[in-house]
């Protein structure tokens, strides 16, 4: 999987794909949804698809497949080499998300929470698949979310297919697993060869990216900056960051905010304050003999 697009450029997604078996074209497939990296705070997140024509499920089945998170680092890069091996029966497409994208998506002002950013990114990479012209039946997701609103979400922008959308449906459907390996395989090269535009030095060992991981702790607290805060690897919208930064950070305040605080409590006080009578009345209030009335 050559990732040069996006180790030149890691502050934006990237999309990479094998080529679509012709095959896949002329029958009718299942596609697979699965994603990686999801909960880690620090690293891109992944999403994979793997599709297939239906008649060809046994020999799914004879690569074996499974939830990539059950499987060694080794064992993932040998299943994904022998799903390339099969391209005239399998197709696959990633989308890698950067941190700095997931942080920014979160942190804007109308929120985009991590949910409908998964959401969105599943549904983009089954209409890229259905733009190049795959004939898709069937499509499998493992859920993010409530399973049935989710499905009924799909159901209702890919009419005519059949969907299920499921808990652990890696384990449970071939092409999912398929998914699932893409996906983990991508993402373990994108964090192994980070690019730090920072130009900070590390070890390369980050753990897994996990809060509670002791080496994802030591990379934290040890490439925090007190005035700047995280390196872009690290996704700043996650609680277990802004912790970090609130704990250890430097404290300030902008002058400017202040002399602005100044000037509205200042505003405040004027505007509550008792004002003046007027002297000089409109002519109006004077031809009718009006006055102000202090007592009723």
């Amino acid at each position: 999987m050559d990732q040069t697009t996006y180790e030149n450029d890691n502050t934006k997604n990237c999309i990479l794909q094998s080529a679509v078996p012709e095959l896949t074209k002329l029958e009718p497939c299942w596609l697979g949804i699965d994603e990686a990296g999801r909960g880690p705070v620090l690293g891109p997140m992944v999403y994979g698809t793997c599709y297939s024509p239906i008649s060809k499920k046994q020999d799914l089945e004879d690569l074996k497949f499974a939830d990539s998170k059950t499987l060694t680092e080794e064992q993932r890069e040998s299943i994904f080499e022998k799903l390339c091996g099969a391209g005239e029966l399998i197709g696959w497409m990633v989308e890698i998300l950067s941190p700095t994208y997931i942080s920014n998506s979160m942190l804007r002002r109308f929120k985009y929470n991590l949910n409908a950013l998964s959401h969105d990114c599943a549904i983009g990479l089954i209409q890229r698949v259905l733009d190049q012209g795959v004939n898709v039946a069937e499509i499998y997701v493992d859920t993010v979310g409530d399973p049935g609103k989710y499905q009924e979400k799909l159901s209702a922008l890919f009419p005519g297919i059949d969907i299920t959308v499921a808990k652990k449906a890696d384990a449970d459907y071939q092409i999912v697993g398929a998914a699932s390996i893409c996906a983990k395989v991508a993402r373990d090269k994108a964090v192994k060869k980070w690019k730090f535009i920072e130009g900070i030095e590390t070890d390369g060992n980050y753990g897994s990216g996990y809060p509670a991981d002791p080496n994802t702790k030591k990379f934290m607290s040890g490439s925090l900056d007190r005035v700047f805060g995280f390196p872009q690897f690290v996704r700043f919208s996650w609680s277990t960051a802004d912790k970090i930064i609130q704990k250890n950070g430097v404290t300030f305040k902008w002058e400017d905010d202040e002399e602005e605080e100044n000037k509205n409590v200042q505003s405040l006080i004027k505007f509550m304050g008792k004002k003046e009578e007027c002297t000089n009345r409109h002519r109006f209030y004077k031809e009718r003999c009006l006055s102000n009335v202090t007592n009723l």
